[in-house]
């Protein structure tokens, strides 16, 4: 229907309480707005706009959400155990919102070496590595396959680091992995 750009003084503010990841009501959202002498105003559509856009997404009360985690957890481990093999779900379960968040492969990969016990994104990138060379698998990056496993190894850690950065944390916030790995 056409685009519009986003007014970064309406945005901008708004992104920030919600760096922590963490659930805010619209009237939290509102007193943390309200000292830097934000424009109250526009605050329920551009939530609507940052919802409809999956920078934000509604979420449920707590305890309903830890009702349903135990179940989200069983379909979230058996989601990432198929990723060992295909590419086809690339989705978990949140218990917070309720629905999919997507999730490719290979960070499912990272998340299954992480509930193996593995800590660091260098040995999630190493099990997810040996997941796929054991099936003879090999990345592409910019539309070439990487046939070196050194290189496939590098990508994969890149990958790895970039995920720990940006990617756990949502995941963690939205309680889409299992309360061990959470640590």
């Amino acid at each position: 229907m056409g685009e519009a750009t986003r007014q970064e003084a309406v945005y901008a503010p708004l992104l920030d309480p919600l760096a922590d990841h963490k659930v805010k009501s619209l009237a939290q959202l509102e007193s943390a707005l309200i000292p830097a002498g934000i424009n109250l105003a526009p605050l329920p559509q551009a939530v609507v706009v940052l919802c409809a856009s999956g920078a934000l997404c509604p979420v449920q009360e707590e305890a309903v959400a830890t009702k349903a985690r135990k179940h989200t957890e069983k379909v979230n481990q058996h989601l990432m155990l198929k990723a060992r093999s295909n590419s086809e779900l690339g989705y978990l379960a949140s218990p917070l919102t309720r629905g999919g968040v997507g999730v490719p492969r290979f960070h499912q990969l990272f998340l299954l070496g992480r509930l193996q016990g593995l800590k660091q994104p260098t040995e999630w990138a190493q099990f997810a590595w040996n997941t796929l060379n054991a099936q003879g698998q090999r990345l592409v990056k910019d539309g070439q396959t990487l046939q070196d496993p050194a290189d496939n190894l590098a990508e994969l850690t890149a990958q790895a680091q970039a995920f720990a950065q940006k990617q756990l944390p949502v995941l963690k916030a939205l309680k889409a992995l299992k309360a061990l790995m959470v640590a």
